[in-house]
């Protein structure tokens, strides 16, 4: 290894030989002869090299640059190479740096970025995306190392910039053929990024430019699954790009399967009992909702979506009995009551319109008031009250069957026994 580093050093202290033959016949030699570390000597050649860096004058700083890293390369890891690469890349990016001189750059740098891991492991999550950069655009090298270096940086760093996840997905879909499954796994970097990401359109386009339609994405990352069928993580990109396809027949076979897999994961268990309610299936619905409750008592949501199932299938007073439950879990929530009242309403509804549906409908009203008073920011609850004015009991309705204002009256006819419940002469 010490001479490979040796032989590194020495080809890259020639390219200065021409404007400081001077200083490298003494790197040279000093290297070459193994001379014993000075500190006082390598604290001035990092002084010098950081003097002209911070000058800008990049030529004369790289010769002391190398020469710090030849007299001890961990002593000054903290930033030396920081300033050295910097300096690789400005001076390679360079309108004014021969060719050759930029090829030197490019075969040295990767040396830098050894370097640099080596002795500044703290380093890594800056230094191991532009080690991959250089290898996919100065470098040019095979696709199986640019691709190692991208997963190098992104396994390294979990907070990695999605930049740098991007560039893995531009290489897998710029370099996709039949003969490689590069196009899945772009779709796969894609689909990650649009769930981390879900308002930054540019990730979706990006799956949307690799497949003809929706359908087809589908169709992939089914094929992936089922190719590795007790992955979980596939199972759940399947089951996200069918539910941004609207394909929840298909996401609920790779909930279903989620949720036999990992039968306490809240999030399987919620996206199942919605992907039920988007096909109809109430009865699913209901009973994923009811684990959900299992696994999460205390979370009102549950109980509000397990109110809107019994809605949606007629069954009002059980749909009442878990607004309520949710209700008294945060009592600062309009939304339950709302619903209650949006019962009221939808009973009312399904009758003959006359007195005693009048009085439900009061008994509407008077809920959706109740709603308002918890949460004034309601705003369906004051468009709800503001529909019905015309469908309340009037003061002729009381007048003629003898009721006073503030006397009670309870709700009782056809269709209405669930209710149990009185209303106040207005």
């Amino acid at each position: 290894m010490k001479k490979i580093v040796k032989n590194i050093l020495i080809i890259v202290v020639l390219l200065f030989a021409f404007t400081n033959n001077n200083y490298s016949y003494t790197l040279h030699n000093n290297y070459n002869n193994k001379t014993v570390i000075d500190s006082v000597n390598i604290l001035e050649q990092y002084s010098l090299f950081s003097e002209y860096y911070k000058n800008k004058d990049f030529k004369s700083a790289l010769p002391y640059g190398w020469k710090v890293l030849s007299l001890d390369p961990e002593k000054f890891s903290k930033w030396v190479y920081f300033k050295i690469e910097d300096i690789l890349w400005q001076m390679h990016d360079s309108s004014t740096v021969a060719p050759e001189f930029k090829k030197e750059i490019e075969d040295t740098i990767m040396y830098v970025y050894d370097l640099a891991l080596k002795y500044n492991p703290n380093s890594k999550n800056f230094f191991l995306p532009r080690k991959a950069f250089v290898a996919e655009t100065w470098l040019k090298l095979s696709n199986e190392k640019v691709i190692k270096y991208y997963l190098d940086a992104i396994n390294s760093d979990p907070n990695i910039s999605t930049y740098w996840i991007n560039r893995l997905g531009q290489f897998y879909k710029n370099n996709a053929d039949d003969t490689n499954d590069y196009k899945v796994k772009a779709i796969d970097i894609y689909t990650q990024l649009s769930e981390k990401e879900p308002d930054n359109p540019l990730w979706n386009a990006q799956l949307e430019s690799m497949v003809e339609n929706i359908d087809e994405l589908v169709t992939l990352a089914e094929k992936t699954w089922k190719m590795d069928k007790d992955n979980l993580g596939k199972a759940w990109k399947f089951v996200t790009i069918a539910q941004r396809a609207s394909n929840y027949e298909k996401a609920i076979s790779g909930l279903e399967f989620l949720v036999s897999k990992a039968p306490k994961t809240i999030n399987y268990w919620t996206q199942l009992a919605t992907a039920y309610q988007k096909i109809g299936d109430l009865n699913k619905a209901e009973e994923a909702y009811k684990t959900l409750i299992e696994l999460e008592p205390d979370k009102k949501e549950n109980h509000l979506n397990l109110g809107i199932i019994y809605k949606d299938r007629g069954m009002f007073s059980s749909a009442r009995s878990e607004y309520r439950s949710a209700y008294k879990l945060d009592k600062s929530w309009g939304l339950p009551i709302f619903y209650e009242g949006l019962l009221y309403e939808m009973s009312a509804r399904q009758q003959k319109f006359n007195f005693e549906t009048k009085l439900v409908y009061l008994l509407a009203v008077e809920t959706y008031r109740q709603a308002l008073n918890i949460e004034p920011s309601l705003d369906q609850a004051r468009e709800r009250i503001s529909a019905m004015s015309s469908s309340l009991p009037t003061k002729e309705d009381y007048f003629f069957r003898g009721y006073k204002k503030g006397q009670t009256i309870s709700i009782t006819g056809k269709g209405f026994g669930w209710i149990g419940r009185s209303v106040t002469v207005q």
